[in-house]
């Protein structure tokens, strides 16, 4: 087919079948945008021919506009062809882009990795010859700004630029998504250069670190420069934009067929679906029956709700393993993280904060900071394991405050200021300071986590490995039957299956809370605050923390039976879970209630009452005292006078001492700060 042939098929396609759509593009001096289908049903050897030739085929498009008739000279009928989408066939991984692939028109799908600054590039240049005045007019398609070789009149040195033609451009880095990766494969990474309307400010809310997109294009190369300029054999490949389209797809790109849904509303109504769930979530670990439930209400998660002020609620919930050497929590991790759509996996040690949430790198395109998404950004609408969460240094730490809570990610580095949508369920694992964990002393003096992320997390389970010969015997027998049968899937729901099954949940469900679920979640609330309602110094067994917490469970338990509203057996199994977890870790041993504040900040009310009656009674004899210092032995002396256990008193004493409260001016005696 040539030049004339194609021409003479754009004119009657485009007068034919797209004349309003250009007509409308013309008069709003946008472009020309549309569907491959299109074209392909108006002519295939024309579109197979578009995608074997397209820069001859656009050229052929922007010639046949000019000579149309669009009732107005006025008009500039040159609009950019635009063409959303292309075949699955045409849909090429980054992967798999090879020679034979350049100056083709492909589509590419993944993630936005990384985002220039728009910059302004020369398309078209006019020099003048200082020596006869002589205009020369030179297309600008290469990297380097072009000059004229030589003039007419022999000069070859003397042009100065004196008119140009200008369009804005910007370089995206697409990485490929975590769902279309085998196993442990590395994500491939390709430059993509949007031009002229494609870089216009409404189009560029599109343009966002973290969101999943379909590329359409040209595929070029350009040569790898080495050092003075010289150019090596080897190049470099980018696509040359056409059309860039969102999807998307948290959860909806996974495709589920007429038959899985009906497979999925027959688990959903089974009513043993909670406990199937639980065989189903890493069935290879035996055990942690309760964890493994709360893993999988925490996948369905809860709803999230947007107020008439704007305020956001999380819907999301977060769960934090702390547990012994060899208890499998990175496997439940990794496994999890596979099996959740859009799931990541990364290990604190090696994570730093730019990596989890957002990163300033130098651009290679503008020479400029460009901003880089992190695991937490990427994994937007999905989940991120976080493995060994306390080797991570405290400065990478604090950037999970904002992502844990507001689900953001707000960057103010290398001059850029911008909030990412950051709305990922977070599961974490941490190990004890001193090997194992200890159930009589708390969580943050156990582990290298601050008290303001702890409190953030909705359920926090200790693993422990403690003999038991039953229990052992089973374990025993469990890990021996996966050596000698290590291929042998026993589980209620296959991992796929329980993928969509998520995937439908997630997209099709937003249930409401009922009257007796409310009362159910308010009684339990209210009653447990106030057990001891004389009592001004009773320890604190629930915040409003839990109580969203206690929510947000109860609509992820809905979504499971794919209802539309939150019953009381949701709430009952939300305020089960949440007791269960309250127990194993919040207990104060002292008092034998439970204690949110030795959950949150290690310091429980039995504890702070005691720091309290201490500081009372140094305040008191340092009062006394006309040096106003306190003598050590006459403090502890007083102290066992009004009830308090000497060892106690020591302790607290060595507390303030670390914590600066008092110093010792001298040997044996205490002050005040």
């Amino acid at each position: 087919m040539d030049y004339s042939d194609v021409l003479k098929k754009f004119e009657i396609f485009l007068t034919d079948i797209c004349y309003k759509q250009l007509l409308k593009a013309v008069q709003e001096s946008q472009p020309l945008i549309i569907p491959y289908e299109t074209l392909e049903r108006f002519d295939p050897e024309l579109f197979d021919h578009f995608l074997e030739h397209p820069e001859e085929c656009l050229q052929a498009a922007e010639e046949a506009m000019s000579n149309i008739d669009l009732g107005s000279e006025e008009l500039d009928k040159k609009v950019p062809l635009r063409i959303m989408n292309v075949p699955n066939t045409e849909k090429i991984p980054i992967k798999n882009l090879r020679s034979y692939h350049l100056s083709k028109f492909i589509g590419i799908e993944g993630l936005i990795k990384q985002a220039s600054e728009v910059r302004p590039e020369i398309t078209f240049a006019t020099w003048e010859c200082q020596s006869c005045g002589e205009k020369i007019a030179m297309l600008q398609d290469e990297e380097t700004l072009e000059k004229p070789y030589m003039c007419e009149c022999g000069n070859k040195r003397g042009f100065q630029l004196i008119n140009r033609k200008m369009i804005d451009v910007q370089r995206i880095v697409v990485e490929e998504s975590p769902e279309s990766l085998d196993g442990g494969q590395q994500a491939r990474k390709l430059g993509v250069y949007l031009k002229s309307d494609l870089v216009d400010p409404t189009f560029q809310r599109k343009v966002v670190p973290g969101n999943k997109v379909c590329v359409t294009g040209i595929l070029n190369d350009m040569p790898i420069k080495v050092d003075r300029g010289k150019e090596t054999k080897r190049r470099d490949i980018y696509i040359d934009c056409n059309y860039l389209e969102p999807i998307e797809k948290e959860f909806e790109d996974i495709e589920i067929s007429e038959d899985d849904e009906k497979k999925i509303k027959e688990i959903a109504s089974n009513k043993d679906v909670y406990e199937m769930l639980t065989k189903s979530i890493a069935p290879s670990i035996f055990g942690y029956e309760n964890i493994k439930l709360a893993i999988a209400i925490q996948l369905f998660s809860g709803v999230q709700k947007i107020r008439a002020d704007g305020m956001k609620t999380r819907g999301d919930i977060h769960i934090l393993l702390i547990g012994d050497p060899g208890a499998a929590k990175s496997q439940m991790l990794k496994y999890v993280s596979m099996l959740a759509p859009k799931g990541r996996y990364v290990v604190g040690k090696s994570s730093s904060g730019a990596g989890l949430t957002a990163a300033a790198v130098k651009d290679e395109f503008t020479g400029t900071w460009a901003l880089e998404a992190g695991a937490l950004v990427l994994a937007n609408g999905g989940m991120c394991a976080i493995d060994e969460m306390d080797k991570m240094d405290a400065t990478d730490r604090s950037a999970m405050h904002e992502v844990m809570e507001q689900q953001t990610v707000t960057v103010s580095k290398a001059s850029i200021q911008a909030t990412l949508s950051a709305r990922t369920i977070i599961l974490a694992a941490a190990n004890p300071k001193y090997g194992r964990f200890d159930p009589y002393t708390s969580i943050p003096d156990q582990i290298n986590l601050p008290d303001t992320l702890i409190s953030r997390f909705d359920f926090i389970f200790p693993i422990r490995d403690v003999p038991n010969r039953e229990k052992d015997t089973h374990l025993a027998q469990h890990i021996l039957t996966l050596h000698e049968n290590p291929e042998t899937e026993d589980t209620p729901i296959n991992a796929e299956m329980l993928r969509k099954y998520i995937a439908y949940a997630r997209s099709n469900c937003a249930p409401k809370l009922t009257k007796p679920a409310m009362d159910a979640i308010k009684e339990f609330y209210v009653n447990i605050r106030n057990q001891n309602p004389d009592d001004e110094k009773a320890p604190i067994p629930l915040t409003a923390r839990q109580l969203e917490a206690l929510v947000r469970i109860a609509e992820a338990s809905a979504k499971i039976r794919l209802s539309d509203t939150v019953k009381k057996e949701d709430a009952d199994r939300a305020i089960e879970l949440l007791t269960f977890c309250l127990k194993q870790v919040g207990i104060d041993p002292e008092t034998g209630q439970i204690d949110i504040d030795r959950l949150s900040s290690g310091v429980g009310s039995s504890k702070r009452n005691k720091i309290m009656e201490v500081l009372r009674l140094i305040k008191i004899m340092q009062e006394e005292s006309p040096d106003k210092i306190v003598n050590r032995e006459d403090l502890i002396t007083r102290a066992e006078e009004e009830g308090m256990d000497s060892a106690k008193v020591e302790e607290v004493i060595e507390s303030l001492k670390r914590d600066g409260e008092l110093f010792e001016p001298k040997h044996g005696y205490i002050k005040k700060v």
